[in-house]
């Protein structure tokens, strides 16, 4: 009777695990990664997931090679609208981000082209830590600036006005070495990214051809020997 008690006590919490790690929050957010595994994830464009790892409920981005490597959630990888939340912390100084909407480059000027939120120390200039980023094929469309504090419009005639940003998140507000909060909104043409609870820039795409209009999540680990952790990662879609 006791050994029966214990095994039904037993399945009851590994029941409740992973009913909470499946359930909405109150915001309709869903967890999706689940502090163990890379189960729904995968290594791009090399497999396996020789840079990445589990350690302590936390995925670690290792870089290993001077070369691109992407995390790719591989459960959706036709997204269009959606927002991510996640926490991520700088162990060392380097260039990651998130790439969103994604898709292979059939230009081979990259990897893949995407929309990019900026969130390493190093990359595109002064502005990187909180910009938005355009990877986009070779010779298929302008790549504006839009680094943190900017809020920027891309017209379909193919030209960019931008303007600051009100109280916009500051650098000295992102912490260097500890986590970080971080969401990424994805509406239409409409793309914001916040760290800390602040607005760091914001980008409206109105081209109509050529826009980005679907593909998958991968977070980025751009540099050789440098460190990056991401946990807490989830996604709500409409």
């Amino acid at each position: 009777m006791l050994k029966t008690f214990k095994y039904l006590v037993s399945c009851f919490f590994i029941l409740l695990s992973v009913s909470l790690l499946n359930a909405e929050d109150k915001n309709g957010f869903v967890s999706i990664f689940d502090g163990k595994t890379l189960t729904g994830w995968r290594s791009a464009p090399v497999t396996p997931y020789k840079p990445w790892s589990i350690k302590d409920g936390v995925i670690r981005g290792e870089g290993q090679e001077d070369r691109l490597v992407y995390l790719v959630y591989s459960k959706n990888e036709e997204l269009k609208d959606f927002e991510l939340k996640f926490k991520y912390k700088m162990v060392t100084k380097g260039n990651t981000g998130v790439e969103i909407r994604t898709r292979p480059d059939k230009t081979n000027k990259r990897p893949f082209e995407g929309y990019h939120a900026d969130i390493g120390h190093v990359g595109i200039g002064p502005g990187v830590l909180g910009a938005w980023d355009f990877h986009f094929g070779s010779g298929t469309r302008r790549e504006f600036p839009c680094p943190r504090g900017t809020r920027l419009v891309i017209d379909n005639d193919g030209k960019g006005k931008s303007e600051k940003i009100k109280d916009a998140i500051k650098l000295d507000e992102i912490k260097r070495h500890d986590w970080n909060d971080c969401r990424i909104v994805a509406k239409g043409n409409f793309f914001q990214l916040w760290i800390n609870n602040k607005l760091a820039s914001e980008f409206t795409d109105n081209i109509k051809e050529g826009q980005l209009e679907k593909g998958f999540i991968g977070l980025q680990l751009h540099d050789k020997d440098m460190v990056v952790e991401f946990k807490d990662i989830y996604l709500k879609t409409p």
